[in-house]
């Protein structure tokens, strides 16, 4: 029989052990929501009140991701839970509900592929169905990274695709593509060939677009 002074001892370590397991869990979960963001990070958000905009975005080049409804947001240096605040506070004019739940996680690359194949060489960011960083071995047209990318997305503004070229010198030039054209076979000289470093950037449409 365990008498009482051996039984509080026993429950005083257990207690002490769950105090450190609780502590340690707490500062994990608060290393991980104060991990600041970087060009290149891929983003899993989702709004519980509206499903159909959950996505994967990355961060491009110029540290920004885009997502509908919200625009453009610069994302790099800051962490997921500020991205969070951000997006509540963009999207929360296009619903009734003022307790908008918005969750931002950071996706590890996967272990199995080779260093090399997880340098981005290419972005895609915006209003396409797989936005990302994309590995491209061979010359590869605008058109082609769009297909690459699962294609235009159903808040895409077609008409004013940009690819944006950083030179070394810091300059960068800006191509327009229209979409819409291309499709009636317009605007043919608008599919240019990509570059290693181009950012291609489909945004939302507007209301009357």
């Amino acid at each position: 029989m365990i008498s009482p002074t051996r039984e509080a001892l026993l429950l005083t370590r257990m207690c002490m052990r769950v105090l450190l397991a609780l502590f340690f869990l707490s500062f994990l979960v608060l290393g991980a929501s104060a991990q600041t963001l970087k060009s290149g990070d891929s983003l899993s958000i989702s709004v519980l009140q509206d499903p159909k905009l959950d996505r994967t975005v990355v961060i491009d080049p110029s540290g920004q991701i885009a997502f509908p409804l919200a625009g453009h947001i610069q994302a790099r240096g800051l962490t997921p839970q500020a991205i969070e605040n951000i997006l509540k506070s963009k999207l929360k004019d296009n619903y009734k509900d003022d307790s908008l739940d918005v969750t931002v996680a950071v996706l590890s690359a996967p272990k199995d592929i080779p260093e090399e194949d997880l340098k981005p060489k290419i972005f895609i960011t915006g209003e396409v169905l797989r936005p990302g960083s994309y590995v491209v071995r061979q010359p590869t047209t605008l058109m082609q990274a769009i297909a690459l990318a699962g294609g235009i997305g159903p808040f895409a503004a077609k008409s004013k695709i940009q690819v944006r070229r950083r030179a070394p010198s810091g300059s960068e030039t800006i191509f327009m593509f229209d979409y819409r054209a291309y499709e009636h076979g317009y605007d043919l000289e608008g599919n240019v060939r990509l570059r290693t470093g181009d950012v291609i950037m489909v945004p939302e449409r507007g209301l009357f677009d």
